[in-house]
């Protein structure tokens, strides 16, 4: 093996997880590559409503673990919102009882109580402190963290992880796995949203109907978030206008003052959701280390650090 290039690594996938693990990877002196298919600002990743909260992920242990590193890292960077995208805030997460939270989060989560039925009619639900980020403005800064770093992202589609020339390959691809990584087990949970014009709301809202419909709303600097959905195994990225109506309707029930907002966007990500996250080190017969990282469903951003500061030891162990 070259050794002048022996400290190289290539990151196949250029979502929010993929540039995580690439900054931590080049933070700690690694000559790292992006490759990604889309331009960052379009990746699965740009459209996330990007709340934490571990969502729609397995195995939940470890997904809590990953999330309460990330935690502290999201915690860091809302000391620079205008930069970062990254800011504490208030909200009430329903159907979510505190004493279930409190027995992982445990004393993690800022302002943690019992939301009261003032601010949360349907039943249990919680109030907290959390952080909600901005992806139009996060995704570039980790983006340009990662060119301080040292690191590069190229635009490009890899159809074979053997076309990546380096000594480790990290592969962050979502979906893009079940033809890499020939894994039939990652699929697709979609998800739309509706951009409006904020009419005021201050707070972010989770609430599920007793049906099992989403909804939520999510202030964002100049717009408001409203979702969402969870179609199991549905491919399609084109706006549903009867979709769009009905989540508006719910967002609308809780907090009437979104009814006429004027809509601004609509956007639909596919969540990358399989059984279980794979995160896991595989040597080829020629040597080569390919590290497997992906199926994290709804919630890349949440456990985006945590995860990749493990991947970052699979791919460069001590």
């Amino acid at each position: 093996m070259d050794t002048q290039r022996s400290g190289d690594v290539i990151v196949v996938g250029g979502g929010v997880v993929g540039l995580a693990t690439a900054v931590v990877l080049a933070e700690r002196g690694r000559r790292v590559r992006v490759w990604t298919r889309d331009p960052v600002e379009r990746t699965t990743s740009a459209v996330a409503g990007a709340l934490w909260w571990p969502y729609h992920i397995e195995p939940i242990v470890s997904a809590r673990t990953w999330a309460l590193r990330s935690l502290e890292v999201y915690e860091e960077l809302a000391r620079w919102p205008e930069t970062t995208g990254v800011r504490l805030v208030d909200g009430v997460m329903g159907e979510t009882d505190p004493d279930d939270v409190e027995g992982w989060a445990v004393g993690r989560l800022a302002g943690l109580r019992r939301a009261t039925t003032a601010e949360y009619a349907g039943g249990n639900a919680v109030r907290a402190r959390l952080p909600l980020i901005d992806m139009a403005a996060y995704l570039p800064w980790l983006r340009e963290r990662l060119r301080r770093a040292g690191g590069t992202v190229e635009e490009r589609t890899v159809r074979d992880l053997a076309e990546a020339d380096a000594p480790v390959v990290v592969n962050c691809t979502g979906l893009g796995a079940r033809e890499l990584a020939a894994d039939p087990s990652v699929r697709p949970v979609r998800g739309q949203l509706v951009v409006v014009e904020n009419p005021g709301v201050r707070t972010w809202l989770v609430s599920t109907t007793p049906e099992g419909e989403m909804a939520y709303l999510f202030p964002q600097p100049g717009r408001l978030l409203l979702g969402g959905t969870a179609e199991d195994d549905v491919w399609s990225l084109e706006p549903d206008p009867a979709v769009a109506a009905a989540i508006v309707r719910r967002c609308a029930a809780l907090r009437p003052e979104v009814a006429g907002a004027r809509v601004l966007e609509h956007r639909v990500g596919l969540r990358p959701v399989r059984p279980a996250v794979r995160l896991e080190r595989e040597v080829r017969p020629d040597g080569r280390v390919v590290v497997h990282h992906y199926g994290h469903g709804g919630a890349g951003v949440t456990v985006a650090w945590g995860c990749a500061e493990e991947a970052a030891g699979l791919a460069a162990p001590s």
